[in-house]
């Protein structure tokens, strides 16, 4: 049968080729390295910049907007726990900073804590000057829900055939090779939702697939490996990463290409400087109605002491936050006439 006897003799030499393999990673050639391998999604990101991400991650400029990402659904998680993996949100959340393209906001694990702050603060157990409290959080202009569509690990069906002609050592030995050459691919998909009408504003499909050789035991006497799979070091987690950086990557050029969707934001290091402040006190939004905390509070001409007085307020006045803050004073509309009032003189 000439058509299994080049099969086999192809097969031995694939044997040689890995016996050198191993050779090497009993030298050490082959250990692991930090820094190195890892998924197409690594490295890190910050207020000053990324470090280590792919190549051929969309960057901007400047952000578009606030995104949110909400946790798959639970049948999602449960797949992916069948390969060793977590959540991809937290890989997801650090690709986007990567890119510049949206600011990040916490709508996840870390939700419940940022409320727990709050609820201290309110009730008084909090440091003096911690100004920890309502309307300071960065409101998210779209909520992205990743999805897993499809993944799957094919071993094929020549292992076994192949393994059963040559029998003994010799065929547990190609079949362990044969059966260790698989096809992986996987689909992923990203839906991005308008925060504000709930309209679904872009949706991408991702997708990637890889050779990938599994060694088997009955090529290094090994038993099978009980290491935590993970994004970066299983195949299964590196083609699942690599198909969201492809997803991702169509998101940002969907938003890009239309300029409707893009929304006015700072930067990263802007947006976090401005919920930096320990500085005690209230956080008033352009358009607010705002009254005197006592009766008197005096309506100035401009931002600061001493200045002409345009009017005395009583405590009932109502005024409108014209979105102005200078030394301490916020810039009113009201009844009385336009002016500057102290700040820790007024509330909503």
């Amino acid at each position: 049968m000439p058509g299994i006897s080049r099969a086999l003799q192809g097969l031995v030499v694939l044997a040689c080729g890995l016996c050198v393999v191993a050779g090497a990673d009993a030298a050490g050639l082959l250990s692991t390295k930090k820094g190195k391998g890892g998924s197409d999604v690594q490295g890190a990101a910050g207020t000053q910049g990324a470090q280590g991400a792919a190549a051929d991650l969309e960057r901007c400029d400047r952000p578009m907007g606030a995104m949110a990402v909400v946790e798959p659904q639970d049948f999602v998680t449960a797949s992916l726990a069948q390969y060793g993996l977590q959540s991809p949100v937290g890989l997801i959340r650090m690709m986007i900073q990567q890119s510049n393209c949206f600011i990040v906001v916490e709508r996840g694990a870390g939700m419940q804590n940022l409320m727990q702050e709050r609820a201290l603060a309110g009730g008084g157990e909090l440091r003096g000057g911690s100004n920890v409290g309502g309307g300071q959080m960065v409101a998210a202009d779209f909520i992205m829900t990743p999805s897993v569509v499809f993944s799957e690990g094919n071993a094929g069906g020549i292992a076994g055939g192949l393994g059963g002609l040559m029998g003994g050592r010799g065929g547990a030995l190609f079949g362990a090779i044969a059966g260790g050459l698989k096809f992986k691919e996987a689909q992923t998909s990203m839906l991005v939702a308008d925060a504000r009408s709930g309209v679904q504003v872009a949706a991408a499909e991702g997708s990637s697939k890889k050779a990938d050789l599994a060694l088997g035991g009955a090529l290094f006497g090994g038993g099978g490996g009980g290491a935590v799979g993970g994004y970066g070091n299983t195949n299964e987690g590196k083609i699942i990463a690599a198909s969201f950086a492809d997803n991702y990557n169509n998101v940002v050029r969907v938003i890009r290409n239309d300029p409707s969707l893009q929304r006015d934001v700072g930067t990263l290091a802007q947006e976090a400087a401005a919920g930096g402040s320990t500085k005690a006190g209230a956080v008033f939004n352009e358009g607010d109605v705002l009254r005197p905390k006592i009766g008197g509070a005096k309506l100035m001409k401009s931002a600061g002491d001493g200045g002409p007085v345009v009017g005395t307020l009583a405590k009932e006045d109502e005024m409108i936050y014209m979105g102005q803050e200078q030394a301490g004073y916020l810039l009113v509309e009201s009844g009385k006439g336009s002016g500057w009032v102290k700040k820790i003189l007024v509330a909503k």
